[in-house]
């Protein structure tokens, strides 16, 4: 058996989605085998000199219902095309959100979209796939 407890990572975009059908196919490939898919979303923060402004209760509102949206999409894509799987939504920086998620639930491998930034662009702005990719203590899957 491959990987008995998988985990995506899915925030919606076209990498996500890619990421998704290679965990579906890895799952159906391993019998026995459980997916679950988190979508991790956090709030805006701004900084402005030393320290955080407010964020408007409508901006975080309107992030929640997005990070919503996205669950729905997935659990229904998911149940669309007839595979069972444990679909979650957890607040937090998305890396670490994904990594403590794999870590409380024992899951064995990790997949996550790329979203194919490079050069100075990653190493300025960094990027999840590449956070979970450094810091993971299982396997890490990226597809592009």
């Amino acid at each position: 058996m491959l990987f008995s407890k998988i985990l995506a990572a899915y925030d919606g975009s076209k990498a996500a989605n890619k990421a998704l059908d290679k965990a579906v196919e890895l799952m159906k490939m391993t019998p026995g085998a459980t997916l679950e898919v988190v979508h991790a979303f956090d709030f805006p923060r701004f900084y402005i000199a030393e320290g955080f402004a407010p964020v408007p209760a409508k901006v975080n509102q309107d992030f929640y219902e997005l990070a919503e949206k996205t669950v729905e999409e997935v659990k229904s894509r998911l149940e669309a095309d007839g595979v069972a799987a444990k679909v979650e939504m957890v607040q937090g920086a998305p890396a670490e959100a994904i990594l403590d998620y794999a870590d409380k639930h024992g899951n064995d491998v990790i997949i996550i979209g790329s979203r194919g930034l490079g050069g100075i662009r990653e190493f300025v702005l960094g990027s999840v796939s590449h956070n979970v990719v450094q810091h993971a203590r299982i396997p890490v899957l990226v597809v592009k």
